[in-house]
């Protein structure tokens, strides 16, 4: 441990010679920065990924999405849905200071915590159809909900669902943040915010691969915070990181051919993997307030006909993503196998033909309509300004920062706006729960404030539907709607790519954008 912890202390202090030893450290840049290491709050990418390596909860989910064992060994469900009950390992211990075995009170505690309003977690709605938790012995917990709900399983390996020892919690308070204590594979180490965070290696980490070989195989991970992206990407090139996720803008057409591959001069280099990512990126209509012509149906109509999806891939994002032509969920998520129609390809023509029913021919009385966007989507803003341009649709860009951006839209103050939905669980309820009135912003994620009673009803049934293939239908239906009343216009459905060095092997993720390090390893070059 000694040995660790000396060679630990120069990735801490920024040295970049540990390549030297025999440690296997992995080493990514979060430009976003981390603001709490505590599950309860683990509300975007940049938390979820280090709680991941810390934390463990009762369920996870594989490569494929598909929910599988971890703190709970197995697990029963009620014939009417409406009780789960799991079967706890007994050989799940906290990292130290707790250092005792994991019990089923552990996750009543846990679990409450995430409901409780003192602690106003994010991730409290989880639970909101739940009846109660209960411990019947150390080994058994059972979750009682109201109404049965085919994807809570699913919703239980969130990362707000982790378990947490609530000797800790309570010794540390709000400082929790900044002393993480869980069961995952790596313990916390150092964290110096803004600067570096140290994860090591937990050697007594529960989990084995198919030989009985205990995980993790890596001894520690290092998180740095550069903020500007393309110094993010020269230190990669360098060697200097290990792995990056996604891909930047300054720098997308030095890497990638203009048809999203791997530019020659790096493919005995970098190794690149891209698999769909659950994220739907659009542009949202505010459908109730003082929104002046954006109200009439067959105007949003003639904007979602209005530009060609498939040429704005091809030339403003390396063709990464697929266009936008299907509806708000992501094609990958419906279970059935028919093909899913088109609902918006480019048809100038009918646009046309639409705006002039709308009351504005050629755009015609057609008062200059506000698009407000962040800086990182302007080209694509600029594009569809363009493109509506020739429509005699007059479009203005507005640029504003991130967080301003979102408390606009939270607040119902944006007429028009650039948004992303990705996925909390894998599950279209998910993505069509953005239209379910009843969770109209700034309660809830209905930032268009799209409101049909048959919308409704449908979405009621499908919550309550066991059935695959019944619940499917239901969810078409339910975009159906959606994108005949176009409370949205679809930009494109995102992937994911992640690149590192030809020395990293085994790095697994899935269409969450999970990241995985319990099966990496990093050989010499």
């Amino acid at each position: 441990m000694a040995v660790m912890l000396f060679a630990l202390s120069f990735v801490v202090s920024g040295c970049r010679h540990h390549r030297n030893s025999d440690l296997q450290i992995f080493r990514y840049n979060e430009s976003a920065g981390i603001a709490t290491l505590d599950p309860a709050f683990a509300k975007n990418q940049s938390i979820i990924w280090p709680c991941r390596q810390l934390f463990n909860g009762l369920v996870q989910l594989d490569t494929a999405l598909q929910v599988q064992p971890c703190i709970a060994k197995r697990w029963d469900i009620s014939a009417d849905g409406l009780t789960y009950t799991f079967f706890l390992r007994n050989d799940v211990f906290f990292h130290a200071p707790s250092s005792r075995r994991v019990v089923a009170s552990d996750f009543v505690y846990s679990f409450n915590r995430v409901v409780d309003p003192d602690v106003a977690s994010p991730g409290a709605w989880i639970f909101s159809g739940v009846e109660g938790f209960e411990a019947p012995n150390d080994s058994t917990f059972v979750i009682h909900l109201k109404e049965p709900f085919a994807p809570f399983l699913a919703e239980l390996g969130m990362v707000y669902c982790s378990v947490v020892p609530h000797e800790v919690v309570e010794q540390y308070g709000k400082d929790f943040r900044s002393h993480p204590c869980g069961t995952g594979p790596f313990v916390f180490q150092y964290w110096k915010e803004g600067v570096k965070l140290v994860l090591r290696r937990n050697p007594n980490y529960f989990e084995q691969d198919t030989l009985g070989n205990r995980l993790p195989y890596l001894d520690a991970v290092a998180v740095t915070f550069i903020v500007d992206k393309q110094t993010t990407f020269l230190e990669f090139i360098k060697g200097n990181l290990d792995f990056m996720n996604s891909i930047d803008a300054s720098y997308k057409d030095e890497l990638l051919t203009l048809d999203g591959k791997l530019k020659d001069k790096y493919t005995n280099r970098l190794n690149m993997v891209s698999t769909p990512y659950l994220n739907t990126e659009y542009l949202g209509f505010l459908m109730d307030g003082d929104n002046g012509p954006l109200h009439n149906v067959k105007l949003r109509q003639a904007i979602n006909l209005g530009f060609d999806r498939r040429k704005m891939m091809q030339y403003l994002r390396n063709n990464i993503g697929i266009p936008g032509v299907y509806g708000f969920v992501p094609p990958s998520l419906y279970d059935g196998a028919s093909p899913l129609p088109s609902s918006y390809e480019y048809d100038p023509v009918k646009a046309r033909q639409l705006l002039a029913e709308a009351g504005y021919p050629n755009g015609q009385g057609l008062p200059r309509l506000k698009l407000n966007t962040t800086s990182s989507y302007l080209d694509l803003c600029k594009y569809i300004q363009q493109q509506l341009g020739l429509l005699g649709i007059d479009v203005q860009v507005d640029v504003a920062p991130p967080a301003a951006l979102r408390e606009q839209i939270a607040q119902g103050r944006s007429q028009w706006f650039r948004g992303s939905w990705v996925a909390d669980y894998p599950d279209a309820e998910n993505y069509l729960s953005v239209f379910y009135s009843p969770n109209r912003a700034p309660a809830g994620p209905n930032y268009t404030h799209f409101n049909s009673k048959q919308f409704d009803r449908i979405y009621e049934q499908a919550r309550r539907c066991t059935d695959p293939t019944q619940r499917d239908i239901l969810y078409r239906k339910m975009d159906d709607i959606v994108m005949e009343q176009a409370p949205v216009m679809v930009l494109y459905y995102d992937q994911i790519l992640h690149f590192t060095h030809k020395n990293v092997h085994g790095l697994r993720s899935n269409a969450m954008n999970t990241l995985d390090l319990r099966y990496v390893t990093i050989s010499k070059r």
